[in-house]
C-alpha cells in the first residue's frame, strides 16, 4: 500500500461482500463523497442481472469506464472520494485505477458461505443470489504485483473500516 493517503479509495468484491455497506460507512469516517457503483449500471444492465443473467465483459465496460471517469474527474478536481465496483477482473482493476498511486484499490475479502448468507438477508437488491456464483467464478484474486489491500469482513463493519483506515495511513474526519 502507498506510503502516502490516497485521494480516492475504490472498495470492491463480489455481489454482497458489503462494498455498499463499507463504502458508505468509510466515506463517512473521512469525511469524503461516496459513489454506488449500481448508479453508474446503464438499465439495460439491470434489467439483465434482475432478470437472472450475469454480465459479460461487454456489458460492464461501459460501466466500468464511467466509474474510472468519476475517479478522474476526483483526482483532477482535488476532491477526495470513495467509489465501490465489483473490479471482479485485474483487467477491470487496471481500467479503473491506472496505476494511480493516488488511487487505492480494496478488495473485500470473504468465502463464499457468509457472502451467501448476507446475500439471502438483503431485500430488495436487483442482483440475484443465484448469480454468487458468477461472481466467485470471475474473481481473480489480486497478484503478488497488485497493490491491493484485501481487507477481511468476518468481523463488523466498523472493524473492517477501522482497518481499512488503519492501513492506508488516513485519518478520520474530526465529528
Amino acid at each position: 500500500m502507498p506510503t502516502s493517503p490516497p485521494k480516492v479509495i475504490l472498495v470492491a468484491g463480489v455481489s454482497g461482500s458489503g462494498k455498499t455497506t463499507i463504502g458508505t460507512l468509510l466515506a463517512e469516517r473521512l469525511g469524503w463523497d461516496y459513489a454506488e457503483a449500481d448508479a453508474f449500471h446503464s438499465e439495460a444492465n439491470i434489467a439483465k442481472m434482475r432478470a437472472g443473467h450475469p454480465l459479460t465483459d461487454d456489458d460492464r465496460l461501459p460501466w466500468l469506464r464511467s466509474i474510472a471517469a468519476w475517479i478522474t474527474e476526483r483526482l483532477a478536481t482535488d476532491r477526495p472520494g470513495v467509489v465501490t465496483c465489483s473490479a471482479l477482473k485485474r483487467t477491470y482493476r487496471d481500467l479503473l485505477a491506472g496505476g494511480n498511486p493516488e488511487v487505492a484499490m480494496v478488495l473485500l475479502d470473504g468465502d463464499r458461505d457468509l457472502i451467501a448468507g448476507r446475500m439471502k438477508a438483503r431485500k430488495g437488491h436487483f442482483f440475484k443470489a443465484t448469480l454468487l456464483d458468477t461472481q466467485f467464478a470471475d474473481l481473480e484474486l489480486p497478484s503478488p504485483d497488485e497493490d491491493v489491500l484485501l481487507a477481511p469482513i468476518t468481523g463488523t463493519p466498523e472493524e473492517t473500516v477501522a482497518h481499512i483506515i488503519e492501513a492506508l495511513n488516513l485519518t478520520p474526519a474530526v465529528r
